[in-house]
């Protein structure tokens, strides 16, 4: 029989693709790693690793088996949701990733929701980016993650894994309200010798933003670059940039800024992903479950102090 832990620890390595990532991320020495795999390959009876300059690159036959190994491991998270859920209380600790804006407007009403109705869950949150969370929750290090897509930037459901889509947030224009900046402008063009304040490239918001800027026929000129709303915000307010920011901050966070509707009326899509064996678990439905409700409780709407190009 073939052993379950070096088995995952071959999937990690197909993932990660270096044993010192895998070390890192199941908290062995890259040493204890390659021994595992050894052993591994003994049992199996065919090379699973060939080297390739200074790294290492799995086989077909090796392939063969981190396909098996889904299935098992997929299996196994079923069997676990399955006793989970004959239980009379949920419990125990669920790990999320969200990015920054879903932890500043959203998770204060979920985490006092779940208190209230699941006292013996605990949710622990790390924000990471959507590409970073993903592999993070195909190596178990997470069991959610709260994932957002921009217009025209499609993210495909990884392999493995199950997505459900909760909201979709409007996406404006913010603008100082008063100073050199001040006033709607009547189309985004007009912005092109403004200094803009973005998420990274790379980033879903940070593409996207530079897309439209470049559909309006510039290159955005960045004064400040960061995956930080709040700050976006502030250097609006203050006069000092131009940013494009979600609905679900514009009500609470931007006294001081004219927001100003896009053509076109762009939405990004906010969705939950979980591994597809551990969709059934209750604790991961209870998260769901409050995510729903709190974002239908909030659901983005058009600011009253909004303009339209």
């Amino acid at each position: 029989m073939l052993n379950v832990t070096r088995l995952r620890i071959l999937r990690e390595l197909h993932l990660r693709g270096t044993l010192a990532q895998v070390a890192q991320a199941l908290s062995y020495t890259p040493s204890a790693i390659s021994q595992q795999l050894s052993i591994l390959e003994r049992e199996t009876g065919v090379q699973l690793l060939e080297h390739v300059g200074r790294r290492v690159r799995l086989t077909d036959d090796a392939l063969t088996l981190v396909t098996h190994t889904e299935i098992v491991l997929a299996q196994l998270e079923q069997a676990e949701a399955e006793l989970a859920a004959a239980q009379p209380t949920v419990r125990g600790t669920l790990r999320l990733a969200s990015f920054q804006t879903a932890v500043l407007e959203i998770f204060p009403a979920v985490l006092t929701l779940m208190e209230q109705k699941h006292p013996a869950l605990q949710v622990e949150i790390t924000m990471r980016e959507v590409n970073a969370a993903y592999g993070g929750l195909l190596s178990s290090q997470f069991d959610v993650i709260l994932g957002e897509e921009y217009p025209g930037l499609p993210d495909p459901v990884r392999d493995g894994t199950e997505r459900t889509d909760l909201v979709t947030d409007p996406l404006y224009l913010a603008t100082p309200a008063h100073g050199p900046l001040g006033g709607a402008p009547r189309n985004i063009a007009e912005l092109a010798s403004t200094h803009w304040a973005l998420d990274p490239p790379g980033s879903a918001a940070g593409d996207w933003a530079r897309t439209v800027c470049r559909n309006a026929g510039f290159e955005p000129q960045v004064r400040f670059e960061g995956p930080d709303p709040l700050l976006h915000a502030h250097l609006v307010r203050t006069g000092h940039a131009a940013a494009f920011v979600p609905a679900l901050i514009a009500g609470d966070h931007l006294d001081g800024t004219q927001l100003a509707g896009l053509p076109g009326d762009p939405h990004r899509i906010l969705y939950t992903a979980v591994r597809a064996g551990r969709a059934g678990h209750p604790a991961v439905r209870a998260l769901r479950e409050a995510l729903a409700h709190t974002v239908a409780e909030r659901q983005p709407q058009r600011p009253t102090r909004t303009a339209r190009m």
